[in-house]
């Protein structure tokens, strides 16, 4: 059945999705109202061609690869008729067949009611783990607005079948009420001196970013947050942002153009780097990514439309997109991560 979705200035916020499921282990229908930590396996499959199967009706996905013989998990952005719209977890054996394992919690936390009227499910998971606790973060918004919440959650385990598997409300990180920015797309980075910081951000003024403090994991003080990405023109479509510390630079991955509209998405990922997690970012050609710079990582390739909502795992990049074969729904796309003269390099298989 097709997705039908409609998009704003606002962002990646949310609007009536349905899907059905077409995977033959599971026939489950999903209604989603839509708004990477870890060392790789002993051998990473050729993630790129690989025929996913299973439960793979993800958007935004958060992944965390399995180490020799550990599961793979996606945290993603949750179905707002599903367990109170919660973000939803998946898990794999070996990062191909994936399997539904349930939602964070079955109802969101009372807080998030008040602080953003008429939030409906949860958004753009970001997973992070730092002396041996899960750090989960994750947006709460509505459709069109910047009264929006970046929010966090602590575990020790990401397997919901572990005894000891329980997420722990921390609270709120940074709210956007009343601010130039909208506080969406949460994505954590270390600097050179471990110290963390959040990356965010969705249309508005661009992408932002704070720094952060272990172990709590919120902010490290009060600061306004630094502009790192902006298009420069209305309506200033750019979101999802992911930093990646690698060989002594930052690589900011990001999301630009527009989501959310089945087989009419014109998302993309692109990406640009900095000598500092701070900025400034330029794209390949020296442009600077406040000025609407961006190097192309990812497009649209036939039937498989508007990559993005990326995230990082090992030497693997998962994200969602909107596949003509299941007439424009939503799924998991993942792509092997290489890296040529100083730049990352994805490829559709």
């Amino acid at each position: 059945m097709p997705v039908q979705a409609q998009g704003d200035a606002a962002g990646r916020t949310a609007v009536p999705t349905l899907v059905v499921r077409l995977a033959a282990v599971l026939s489950a229908v999903v209604v989603l109202v839509l708004a990477g930590c870890g060392a790789p396996p002993a051998a990473v499959p050729e993630a790129s061609a690989a025929e996913l199967t299973g439960d793979f009706f993800t958007h935004d996905p958060a992944l965390v690869t399995g180490e020799a013989g550990k599961p793979w998990f996606i945290y993603s952005t949750g179905n707002g008729q599903v367990a109170d719209g919660n973000i939803q977890v998946r898990r794999s054996s070996d990062g191909v067949h994936w399997e539904y394992a349930g939602e964070v919690w079955q109802e969101k936390p009372v807080w998030l009611n008040e602080a953003v009227p008429g939030v409906d499910n949860l958004w753009a998971p970001e997973l992070y783990e730092h002396d041996g606790t899960w750090y989960l973060y994750y947006s709460a918004s509505t459709f069109g607005k910047s009264l929006s919440v970046i929010a966090l959650a602590t575990n020790t385990t990401l397997d919901p079948a572990d005894p000891e598997y329980e997420w722990v409300d921390r609270g709120q990180v940074i709210s956007s009420k009343g601010e130039r920015f909208n506080a969406i797309d949460p994505g954590i980075a270390e600097d050179e001196h471990g110290t963390p910081w959040m990356s965010f951000g969705s249309f508005w003024t661009g992408l932002q970013i704070v720094e952060l403090a272990w172990p709590t994991g919120l902010r490290a003080d009060a600061a306004e947050p630094l502009a790192i990405a902006d298009r420069k023109a209305p309506p200033n479509a750019i979101e999802a942002p992911y930093i990646l510390p690698h060989g002594g630079k930052f690589y900011l991955f990001f999301s630009r153009d527009f989501c959310c509209q089945g087989l009419e998405s014109t998302y993309n990922i692109a990406v640009g780097r900095a000598d500092s997690i701070t900025g400034p970012y330029v794209d390949a050609g020296g442009k600077g990514l406040l000025d609407g710079g961006g190097t192309p990582l990812l497009a649209s390739d036939g039937g498989r439309v508007g990559p993005g909502g990326q995230s990082v795992s090992g030497d693997v990049l998962a994200f969602h997109y909107y596949a003509e074969e299941l007439d424009g729904a939503f799924r998991l796309g993942l792509a092997k991560l290489e890296w040529k003269d100083g730049w990352p390099a994805v490829r559709w298989g």
